[in-house]
């Protein structure tokens, strides 16, 4: 029995993929993330929720060192994925964010053809050998980004020519292209509309199969409807993190029933 009780753990910690401990982030003098510790399962899709301003957005550009781009921004403790401190000197930021890539709330292709949007990221981290294998990668990536019979004869046609919705699949096809682990997501349905939001909330339960999903967002709807974990936010505070059935039918934290209730928002 015993036995069985660790190999149940052991097969419990090589699923987790990103893991955080005692973070705490400051923008100057402002303490915007408070003693977060989480840890974030594989093959899951894993939603972030709480009012606007709590550090959901924040934390989240945490785990791929996005927040090195801003000057006056302090990232303390430890962030592990796959057991390593991505915070480590020896770490490159721009190959980490190839594992740990990103979509972000507004649609941000390229100005440049649908072919090149996706083919840059493998071109710039050595990814194809020849044309043929590039060719490859684009269009197992813009199959991934369930976007490839729409776009499949104008490969050469600007990305910024599609509509919104067809612009945030370019994107996820972009951010799955350079082979990436974990797919963070801050808020990708926000400027899109209920047809586009259902396509690609549909994309991202089928992605989960081959990655690590984490998602901002503000409706708790969607947080319900796409994701298996829930973490709520709430003054820079991780107030409950627990399976998204428990967290919105019953919560342990009375804050994380009053923002479910919208008593707090």
């Amino acid at each position: 029995m015993n036995d069985m009780t660790l190999m149940e753990k052991t097969v419990e910690t090589q699923n987790i993929k990103i893991a955080a401990k005692d973070v705490n982030v400051y923008y100057g003098d402002s303490h915007a993330i408070k003693d977060v510790n989480v840890e974030i399962e594989d093959n899951t899709v894993t939603a972030f929720i709480g009012p606007s301003g709590c550090g959901k957005s924040t934390f989240l550009r945490c785990l791929n060192r996005m927040n090195d781009t801003i000057d006056i921004c302090r990232v303390k403790g430890d962030i592990l994925l796959d057991g390593e401190d991505i915070y480590d000197k020896r770490v490159d930021p721009v190959q980490l964010r190839a594992k740990v890539g990103m979509v972000f709330q507004k649609p941000n292709p390229f100005p440049k053809s649908i072919y090149d949007n996706v083919a840059y990221g493998p071109r710039i981290h050595g990814l194809a050998r020849n044309k043929a294998e590039l060719d490859e990668i684009v269009e197992k990536s813009l199959r991934r980004g369930a976007i490839w019979d729409e776009v499949k004869d104008r490969l050469d046609a600007p990305g910024t020519g599609l509509s919104g919705g067809q612009q945030q699949r370019l994107c996820i096809a972009r951010a799955v292209a350079t082979e990436p682990e974990v797919l963070l997501m801050d808020e990708p349905c926000s400027a899109l509309d209920p047809i586009a939001t259902a396509q690609v909330e549909e994309l991202i339960d089928e992605l989960r199969s081959q990655y690590s999903v984490v998602i901002v967002t503000h409706s708790m709807q969607q947080a319900a409807r796409v994701s298996q974990k829930t973490a709520f936010f709430h003054l820079g505070n991780l107030v409950e993190f627990g399976p998204t059935g428990q967290i919105f039918t019953n919560p342990e934290d009375p804050r994380t029933e009053s923002y479910i209730t919208g008593r707090i928002g």
